[in-house]
């Protein structure tokens, strides 16, 4: 949620971002403004009557003493007027209130001054590239042939048991994803982040506070009768560890990781773009997180995107990383960088993680701040990365891995896995 002087004092300015941002109704910064001052106007009126009362209140304590009866009794009846005036007053700010916190979360996040102009995916920027893209053998297959013939994911029985886009790992394809997210973990932990394993089902509150709500709130599995949601992101439980916090400079940075199953709707979703794990409902991701202070989130950007980066090496997959533009980016961002591997049976390339910086627009929601140098109260910089999203980086894995006798796995996962190969 953006901070409100930000739209006063920079008014011109919000506006030309959001622009970057595709949003397309400018109109509504003016409606937060006058809204604001309109809660302003109500809070001064108020607060003048309040004070008008209290020290009436006095007099009347004052005069009785004197025994000025009748004097008292006309300062009784003042009191009894400017009491009656408060409960209006009182039903209009917590209106305007209201009026103002609903425009305010239509707002997205003002894009960081490096991110490009564009509105599509077409328009990203690719920053750099790695790895060499594999030749595969005559009669290459897809991943979704690759799971049949080694028998690794039954997507029939998983749409049995729940539904189409809930895959069920068996055998060597369940051990395979239980390797890859031990290492994911490993790795993230010997870089400094503490783990966590968050629940997995988060209240209105949480959902509110990292900017799923109201934003996506139809991609999100939602049990009513709780009003819990199922999470889309290991970002949203553990992210609101911090809600409703006041940290020292010395607990700054703040950093974690946690692997959860995560849950996403992906309503419309169709096509061969869609197809094996390509897209799923219910997939499993390893999340690093940061909490910092304001001006050093853009370096803590910087590092998780090396972190990610290095990641994908010892994969030995062929990725890039792209710059997201304005229009692409996601609601609550101020920058994105995505990764993508390369799917050589498919010819194309695949998203696998996208690195963030909230900057505060999710800790002001959260109101997770911290005290500076100087003693000042300041909103910290929140961050999130996928290190890594698990369905297509096992599609790329087998794809660009596979053998006309077998899958050979990245060394890295030989210990993890028990083996070397998946025949």
């Amino acid at each position: 949620m953006l901070v409100l002087n930000v739209l006063r004092n920079n008014t011109a300015e919000v506006k030309r971002k959001l622009a970057i941002k595709q949003f397309k109704q400018p109109e509504l910064v003016d409606r937060i403004i006058a809204l604001d001052d309109d809660r302003k106007k109500f809070q001064a009126e108020f607060d003048g009557t309040q004070a008008k009362v209290n020290a009436a209140s006095k007099e009347i304590g004052r005069l009785m003493g004197q025994g000025k009866k009748e004097e008292a009794e006309t300062q009784k009846g003042l009191v009894a007027e400017w009491k009656a005036a408060l409960e209006p007053l009182k039903e209009n700010m917590a209106r305007v209130e209201r009026e103002l916190q609903d425009a305010l979360v239509l707002l997205p996040n003002l894009p960081a001054d490096k991110v490009p102009e564009g509105k599509t995916p077409e328009e990203n920027i690719v920053v750099r590239e790695g790895g060499a893209k594999p030749g595969l053998h005559a009669g290459a297959l897809p991943h979704w042939d690759l799971i049949k013939r080694y028998d690794l994911v039954d997507f029939e029985t998983g749409a049995k048991i729940t539904g189409s886009g809930f895959p069920l790992y068996k055998g060597r394809g369940a051990k395979l994803q239980r390797a890859m997210i031990q290492y994911f973990l490993d790795y993230n932990t010997a870089a400094g982040y503490t783990e966590y394993i968050p629940p997995f089902m988060v209240n209105e509150a949480s959902a509110f506070a990292t900017g799923q709500l109201p934003d996506k709130e139809g991609q999100m599995y939602h049990a009513t009768e709780d009003n819990f949601f199922l999470i889309p992101t290991a970002e949203v439980p553990v992210t609101n560890i911090y809600r409703d916090t006041i940290l020292k400079p010395d607990e700054l940075p703040l950093k974690m990781t946690a692997y959860s199953p995560c849950f996403r709707r992906e309503a419309g979703s169709f096509g061969k773009d869609v197809r094996g794990l390509n897209r799923v409902h219910q997939f499993e991701k390893v999340e690093i997180i940061q909490i910092v202070e304001a001006d050093k989130s853009h370096a803590a950007l910087d590092e998780m995107v090396e972190h990610v980066e290095k990641l994908l090496q010892t994969l030995e997959l062929p990725y890039r990383i792209l710059l997201l533009c304005g229009g692409d980016m996601g609601f609550t961002s101020a920058i994105t960088y995505d990764f993508e591997v390369y799917s050589a049976a498919q010819e194309r390339w695949l998203e696998v993680s996208s690195v963030s910086n909230f900057e505060s627009y999710q800790t002001n929601r959260l109101k997770c701040r911290y005290k500076d140098g100087e003693g000042k109260m300041q909103l910290a910089h929140s961050l999130n990365g996928s290190s890594l999203a698990l369905p297509r980086i096992y599609a790329a894995l087998l794809e660009n891995n596979q053998r006309e006798n077998g899958i050979v796995l990245p060394k890295v996962l030989h210990p993890y896995f028990n083996g070397s190969k998946i025949d």
